[in-house]
C-alpha cells in the first residue's frame, strides 16, 4: 500500500514539474521584425521632427530597437533574458556602427576611383601633363610605392626577427627590459617624428638628397616594432617541449632555434610581416619628407625625388581640378585593393601553415 502511493504520488508530480520548467519564448522572427519596425519608426520620426540627417534616423531607429527590444522580452521572458536581449542587442548596434563607415568608404572609394581606372591609368605616369587636364596615371606612384616599402621591409623584418628572438630566447636581464620598453615606445610613434629622424640626420646632417631610401628608412622604423611584437607573440606560442626535446638531443641552442622553433612558427611570423607591410604602405608624412614625389619615372630608390601612391593621392587632392580628384579617388581604389591583397595573403599564409587537427 506504501509503494503504490509513492507511486501516485510521483506520477502526480511529474506533470507539475514539467510544467514549471516551461517558459514562454519569444519566435526566432522577432528580432528582425523589430529591426524593420525599428526602422520605420526612426525614418518616421526623422520625418516628422524634420531631421535631415539618415545618421540621426539610424541612431533613433537603434534606440527604437534596443528599448522595443527590452520591453517585449521582459513582458514575455522575464527580466533576466530581457537584460541578456539587450546585452545582445547593443552588441548588434555596436558592430553595425563600426560597418556601416567601413561600407560607406569602400562604397564611395569605388564609385568615384572607378572613373578613370584602366590599363592606361595603370602603365603611364604624369610626365609632362599639367595636373588640371585629364589624362596621365599612376605607374610612377606604383613603382615607387613598391621599391620603397620593398626596401623598408628588408631593412625591418630581419632587425625585429632577430630582436623578437632575443627577448624571447635569450632575454633575461636589464638590457631585454629595456629593449622591450623601446619597443614598446616606438609603437606609438607618429610617423612624422620617424620622418624627421631621417631628415635630420641622412638629409641635413649626412648631407644626402631626397630618394626613395630615405623614405624606405623612415618606413622601416615604423615597421620594426610591429614586426617584434607579432613574432615575439608567435614564438612564445611554440611549446617548450620541443625546444626541451632538441636539446636533450645534444642540438645546440643556435640550431634548435633555426630548425625547430621559426619552422612551427613561420606561419604567424609571416602574417605579422605582411600585417607590417600592410600598415606602412599608406603612410604619407615620411614620404612627403623625404621622397618628395616626382611626376615621371625614376627606378632608381637611391637618387632623386621619387613618387608612391600616399603621396600621389595627397598631391592630386592637393591640386583642386576636376581631373586631379578623378585621378586622387583612383590611385586611393588602388592603394586600398593594394592593402586588401596584403592581407587576403597574410590570412591565406596562416591558415596554410596553421598546425593541423
Amino acid at each position: 500500500m506504501t509503494v503504490t502511493t509513492s507511486h501516485r504520488r510521483r506520477r502526480v508530480a511529474e506533470p507539475r514539474s514539467t510544467l514549471s520548467l516551461k517558459q514562454a519564448r519569444l519566435p526566432r522572427w522577432t528580432p528582425p521584425v523589430l529591426a524593420l519596425v525599428a526602422v520605420g519608426a526612426g525614418c518616421g520620426i526623422g520625418l516628422g521632427a524634420g531631421l535631415d540627417s539618415t545618421v540621426q534616423w539610424g541612431l533613433i531607429a537603434a534606440l527604437v530597437f534596443i528599448l522595443g527590444t527590452y520591453v517585449l522580452t521582459a513582458a514575455v521572458e522575464g527580466a533576466r533574458q530581457a537584460k541578456d536581449r539587450l546585452a545582445t542587442s547593443m552588441v548588434w548596434i555596436a558592430f553595425l556602427l563600426a560597418v556601416v563607415p567601413l561600407a560607406s568608404l569602400l562604397w564611395e572609394t569605388v564609385a568615384r576611383g572607378s572613373k578613370v581606372l584602366n590599363g592606361y591609368f595603370l602603365s603611364h605616369s604624369m610626365g609632362t601633363l599639367p595636373d588640371a587636364m585629364p589624362g596621365g596615371g599612376i605607374y610612377h606612384a606604383i613603382i615607387g610605392t613598391l621599391e620603397q616599402v620593398g626596401l623598408a621591409t628588408l631593412i625591418a623584418a630581419p632587425i625585429g626577427l632577430l630582436t623578437a628572438i632575443y627577448l624571447v630566447e635569450y632575454g633575461r636581464g636589464r638590457l631585454a627590459r629595456v629593449v622591450t620598453f623601446f619597443v614598446d615606445v616606438m609603437t606609438g610613434i607618429p610617423s612624422i617624428v620617424a620622418g624627421l629622424f631621417i631628415l635630420s640626420v641622412w638629409i641635413l646632417i649626412l648631407g644626402f638628397g631626397p630618394s626613395g631610401f630615405a623614405g624606405s628608412m623612415a618606413l622601416a622604423i615604423l615597421m620594426m616594432p610591429v614586426v617584434v611584437r607579432s613574432t615575439e607573440e608567435m614564438l612564445k606560442l611554440v611549446p617548450n617541449e620541443l625546444r626541451e626535446a632538441s636539446l636533450a638531443l645534444g642540438v645546440p641552442k643556435w640550431r634548435t632555434i633555426l630548425k625547430v622553433v621559426l619552422p612551427t612558427s613561420i606561419g604567424g611570423i609571416t602574417t605579422g610581416v605582411m600585417l607590417a607591410i600592410a600598415r606602412i604602405t599608406g603612410e604619407t608624412a615620411p614620404v612627403l619628407l623625404l621622397v618628395w614625389g616626382a611626376k615621371t619615372i625614376n627606378n632608381n630608390p637611391f637618387e632623386g625625388a621619387q613618387q608612391s601612391l600616399p603621396l600621389y593621392v595627397f598631391q592630386q587632392w592637393q591640386q583642386g581640378s576636376d581631373a586631379s580628384y578623378d585621378r586622387a579617388w583612383s590611385a586611393a581604389l588602388v592603394l586600398i585593393a593594394f592593402v586588401m591583397i596584403l592581407n587576403l595573403v597574410a590570412r591565406g599564409i596562416a591558415r596554410w601553415k596553421a598546425p593541423k587537427h
